[in-house]
Parts: structure tokens; sequence; C-alpha cells
């Protein structure tokens, strides 16, 4: 599990940004600040500082955002690896080998995936030769069944 308080600042200052950044009040503040940048080019005859000033301010910007993104990134898909387990979990006939599949070494996803690849497979000749990509088959092998 997650730790508690200590993580609890960040996520919750993570989560308010990376929501207020997404909108179109943030994009035009953001515009705004380059346009007047641009425009000021003239006044300090586009010196080495003056780049300097927006070349840092972006870096600073971007390095920062990168967190926060990220942040998001990981709690929207830990969010959505729970439904996903719980839609299995709750299935009648789903192989519960699949659940917390996120966290099993590439080896052994490979031979999950590769189990599903041919159930794919024959789904797609079932329809070529005329019949139902329908149906509950049997998957077999990868460590599902």
């Amino acid at each position: 599990m997650r730790p508690g308080r200590q993580a609890t600042w960040f996520g919750k200052a993570a989560k308010l940004t990376a929501h207020w950044v997404g909108r179109p009040p943030a994009f035009a503040i953001a515009a705004g600040v380059v346009a007047a940048w641009a425009l000021t080019g003239p006044l300090f005859h586009f010196s080495d500082t003056w780049q300097l000033a927006i070349n840092t301010g972006t870096t600073i910007v971007t390095f920062l955002m990168v967190f926060l993104i990220q942040n998001t990134q990981n709690r929207d898909t830990e969010a959505l690896q729970v439904k996903l387990d719980e839609l299995i979990r709750a299935t009648q006939g789903a192989h519960n080998a699949l659940l917390d599949l996120e966290e099993i070494d590439e080896a052994q996803l490979d031979r999950v995936r590769a189990v599903y690849q041919e159930l794919a497979r024959r789904a797609r000749g079932d329809l070529e030769r005329g019949g139902l990509d329908t149906g509950v088959p049997e998957a077999k092998g990868g460590g599902t069944a």
C-alpha cells in the first residue's frame, strides 16, 4: 500500500495542479507569458539575458511538471488497474490469475500475452470462415487457466 500522511500533501497538490494546468485559462496564461516575452525582444535588443529568461523559466516549469504529470498518471493507472481487477473478479468464468497482472515479470507476461494472441488469431480465422468471434473459449497455458 501507499505511505499515508507523508505523501498526502504532494498527492493533493499534484492532483490540484494537474487539474488546473489542464484547463484553457492556464494555457492562455502560458501563451500570454510567451507573447509578452516575444514582444519585449526589441526592448531588450534580443539579448542573451532576454533569451536566457525564457529558457530558464520554461526549463524549470517543465522539470516540475514532469513530476506532477507522473504522479497523476500513476494514480490514474493504479485506479484503472483496480477497476479492471474488480471486473475480472466479479465476472463468472473469468481467470482470476489475470488479477494484478501488471505485477508479474516480463517473461510471465509474455506467456500470458501469447495465450491471448492465439485466442485472437483463432477468432479472426473463425470470422474469415464465416463463423462468429463470440463465446468464451478456454484460455489454456500461460498460467491463466
